[in-house]
């Protein structure tokens, strides 16, 4: 089909999900009365981000066969993002995200994910091996690695690309959906042989290779096999480091936080936009750190995701 023939800059593969976040800070969840409906889930987003910034972006992923599984596909649609391979699953509901709103840095999530998330119903016989090693930039996350048959399918993609191109492990620890580190850190491994970029803060870093401290964990990741690691440290940046001995360490734009959820997939779509162009490390972590306190500034995260002019605005000093 003509519509195939063009490989897409980016696809993602994992999690999707409807979050219900309150129209009141600082209320406990339990008080809360109005929320807002938007498309979430860190695939999704990431996704998202991208093609904000002008990208090509698609999204491998399950929904419920339910309202809120047509609700994600006509989000996806409206903010551009291919939906060709998110699928229904019968057995399970659509999850729901909710959260509590305490800036600046206290935003609990409460994941509705049970008996089973269709996102984690994803089969190896059902993926486009084809587009996903076409694909400029391939992007999975931990989450897909917590459960099967998604963790095998997740792992045959990764071994599908061969590390074409440019291979995401978003690190992405929800300790929330395993039974301790210890069961997480062998199909961590695996996945970080198969990719080119890992990205995650310092608990997720932790996981992936048992040392916390920014500099060892972004040697460790290169040791385990990617090329570039990008460590976030919260309030002290986020450094970066590549094989070849390039590195690069910059601050936060600060910005007044309204919710902090969807600042690390601006961080990942920007990311993605960045390595596209064939920028130098130092402004693609610029450019991605400004997108990420771009969507902090805002309450939702899929719908906050920024554009070209909004970064720039933020990175010349406009006020976001």
């Amino acid at each position: 089909m003509a519509e195939q023939a063009q490989p897409f800059d980016l696809i993602t593969m994992g999690r999707i999900g409807v979050d219900l976040y309150p129209l009141q800070s600082g209320v406990a969840l339990e008080c809360v009365e109005t929320f807002g409906k938007f498309l979430g889930g860190s695939a999704a987003n990431v996704a998202v981000a991208a093609a904000r910034l002008g990208r090509a972006s698609a999204v491998i992923t399950r929904t419920g066969n339910d309202p809120f599984g047509v609700y994600l596909h006509e989000a996806l649609k409206e903010f551009g993002v291919d939906d060709r391979w998110v699928t229904p699953v019968d057995a399970y509901p659509t999850p729901v995200t909710f959260c509590e709103i305490f800036p600046p840095d206290d935003f609990p999530l409460y994941f509705y994910r049970r008996p089973k998330a269709p996102d984690l119903q994803i089969h190896t016989d059902e993926l486009d091996y084809f587009a996903i090693r076409a694909a400029r930039i391939f992007w999975i996350t931990g989450t897909g690695l917590s459960e099967e048959p998604s963790r095998s399918a997740t792992l045959a993609a990764l071994k599908s690309r061969d590390k074409a191109g440019t291979t995401v492990f978003d690190l992405d620890w929800r300790p929330m959906f395993w039974k301790d580190p210890e069961e997480a850190r062998p199909y961590y491994a695996e996945a970080l042989r198969h990719a080119t970029v890992a990205v995650g803060n310092l608990d997720e870093c932790e996981v992936a290779t048992g040392v916390r401290e920014p500099r060892a964990c972004a040697e460790a990741l290169l040791a385990a096999g990617v090329e570039l690691a990008v460590v976030k440290q919260g309030p002290k940046g986020v450094l970066a480091v590549h094989r070849d001995g390039t590195t690069a360490e910059v601050p936060p734009v600060p910005v007044e936080v309204v919710n902090g959820l969807g600042a690390g997939d601006a961080f990942g779509g920007s990311l993605c936009h960045g390595l596209l162009a064939g920028w130098e490390l130092e402004r693609i972590m610029r450019y991605a750190n400004a997108a990420g306190a771009h969507v902090a500034a805002r309450l939702a995260c899929s719908s906050a995701m920024p554009t070209e002019a909004e970064v720039d605005d933020l990175l010349n000093g406009v006020s976001p």
